[in-house]
C-alpha cells in the first residue's frame, strides 16, 4: 500500500484514531467524548471532539450528530488500518525468526481480500438463522471493512441503536456465535423475533439495553428456551451503498 496516499495524522490523532478502532473492535461500539478524554487524560470531552474533528476533516472518522457514539470508521480507513497492522505483524515476524527461510515469502494482505455474505430476512422459530429459506440475497463486500470476519448480514429495522450509529436499513454485519461478554453489541433471537441490543447479564437476568432513549430494555427470563444469542456486531454498512 502506498502511505503516501493516505492523510498525515499528528501522534495524539493516531492514538485516538487507535482508541476508536480498538473500541469498535472489543464492543462492536466506538466510545463516546468522554470515555475518549478519560482514556487520555484530558480536561474535558470538548478536547476530545476538537480532536475527532479534525480526524473527520482528514476524512478517515464520519461524525453522526445527535448520538453520544455518532463516530464511524469510513471503510477505507478500516482497511488502510488493517493493512498496516497485518503489515507490521508480519515485519516483526519476520525479525523474531531472523530473516532467512520466513523471508521468500510473501502474504497476501486479507484487507484485500472479499467476502461473499449472505443477506438473512424473516427467520422462523426453531430454525438456523442462516437456513436457506432465511437468504434473501448475498452481497460481495471487502473483508477489511470489518474488525473481525463476519459470517452473515442482517438488515436493521428500527431505531431502538441510533444513539450509538446503527440506523433502520443499514446492514449490520455479524460474526456466529452463541456467547458474548457484557456490553458487547449481539444479534439476539426470542422466538421468531431477532433482534439487534447492547447484551448485559447481571444477578436478576439478561437484559438487551437499547441505544435510545425512547426504547425499553427487553429482559429476557430464565430459562426462557427462545433465547438464543445468533452473534456478535463486527461492522456496519449504511444501507443507501446497496440501495
Amino acid at each position: 500500500m502506498d502511505d503516501s496516499s493516505s492523510p498525515k495524522l499528528t501522534a495524539r490523532q493516531q492514538q485516538i484514531l487507535d482508541l476508536v478502532r480498538d473500541a469498535i473492535e472489543l464492543t462492536g461500539a466506538p466510545p463516546t467524548r468522554a470515555e475518549i478524554a478519560a482514556e487520555l487524560g484530558f480536561r474535558s470531552a470538548n478536547a476530545a471532539e476538537e480532536h475527532l474533528q479534525a480526524l473527520a476533516r482528514k476524512g478517515v472518522i464520519e461524525l453522526l450528530g445527535g448520538t453520544s457514539r455518532g463516530i464511524r470508521l469510513k471503510s477505507d480507513t478500516l482497511r488502510a488500518v488493517n493493512e498496516a497492522r497485518e503489515a507490521r505483524e508480519t515485519r516483526e515476524s519476520r525479525e523474531m525468526r531472523g530473516g532467512g527461510f520466513a523471508k521468500q515469502f510473501s502474504l497476501p494482505m486479507a484487507g484485500l481480500a472479499q467476502l461473499t455474505l449472505p443477506l438473512v430476512g424473516r427467520v422462523a422459530a426453531g430454525q438456523p438463522i442462516l437456513a436457506q429459506e432465511h437468504i434473501e440475497q448475498s452481497y460481495t463486500v471487502e473483508a477489511g471493512m470489518f474488525a473481525k470476519k463476519p459470517d452473515f448480514l442482517l438488515k436493521v429495522k428500527g431505531m431502538s441503536m441510533k444513539d450509538i450509529g446503527i440506523m433502520d436499513g443499514d446492514l449490520l454485519a455479524v460474526a456466529k456465535t452463541s456467547e458474548a461478554r457484557n456490553g458487547q453489541i449481539v444479534v439476539a433471537r426470542i422466538g421468531d423475533e431477532v433482534t439487534v441490543k447492547r447484551f448485559q447479564r447481571g444477578k436478576s437476568g439478561i437484559e438487551l439495553l437499547p441505544e435510545n432513549a425512547d426504547f425499553e430494555p427487553i429482559r429476557v427470563s430464565q430459562g426462557d428456551d427462545s433465547f438464543c444469542i445468533e452473534g456478535l456486531a463486527v461492522g456496519l454498512i449504511r444501507g443507501q451503498m446497496f440501495s
